[in-house]
């Protein structure tokens, strides 16, 4: 997208690494409209012990800037191994280094490259259930960096979501959603960069 052009132009956004994740977008369930039904291409699923019913937007971030520079979308109701599956629509192939939460495990499989390092986080149970020792400890230190890295993800989605105010999809269909939802991140990449980027345009104000 030109944004991305742009900002890659400027040096903001490197390319070196990509952060993977996936959040939920509400969709109103009422069916009190024209049609008498709900949007056919959303569906509920099911998260912890509260039921959802909208779309899923996919994104890859920057590892270094924490820009996004791929979105794709599905209905929410994908189960874990489609998450796993979408990743490789997330990449950009340049990647060195892919990071991802433990909903991930096996994402390499699908988008295998000579090279590439991937961290994706440990089930927590594993390491619950691993004797205490050293290696116990080296492990949980391992996955704290691997969070640490992984919480730039978050930014992007909490941009769209509170800055934006994007809580519910605005359309029906995923192709109208999709578009409004990618034009939101490309939005939100220009929103998180906006002091550096007047910065380079020496025009920061005191």
């Amino acid at each position: 997208m030109a944004i991305n052009t742009y900002l890659t132009d400027k040096g903001l956004l490197l390319r070196q690494g990509t952060i993977v994740d996936a959040t939920i977008i509400h969709a109103p369930s009422s069916t009190k409209n024209a049609a008498k039904a709900r949007d056919p291409e959303v569906h509920q699923t099911r998260k912890g012990q509260q039921w959802y019913f909208g779309m899923k937007a996919h994104i890859g971030v920057d590892v270094e800037s924490g820009l996004t520079h791929t979105v794709t979308t599905t209905a929410a109701n994908v189960a874990d191994v489609a998450d796993v599956a979408e990743v490789a629509e997330l990449l950009h192939g340049k990647e060195k280094t892919v990071y991802a939460d433990a909903g991930y495990i096996g994402a390499e499989k699908r988008a295998p490259k000579r090279g590439r390092k991937w961290y994706v986080a440990a089930k927590r149970g594993k390491i619950k259930a691993m004797p205490e020792g050293e290696l116990k400890e080296a492990t949980k230190y391992l996955e704290y960096i691997k969070a640490a890295v992984r919480s730039k993800v978050e930014h992007p989605f909490r941009v769209i979501k509170r800055q934006f105010g994007y809580q519910k999809v605005r359309f029906k269909g995923l192709a109208k959603n999709t578009a409004q939802i990618q034009t939101l991140f490309a939005l939100g990449n220009l929103w998180m960069m906006r002091r550096t980027l007047l910065t380079l345009a020496g025009e920061v104000r005191p």
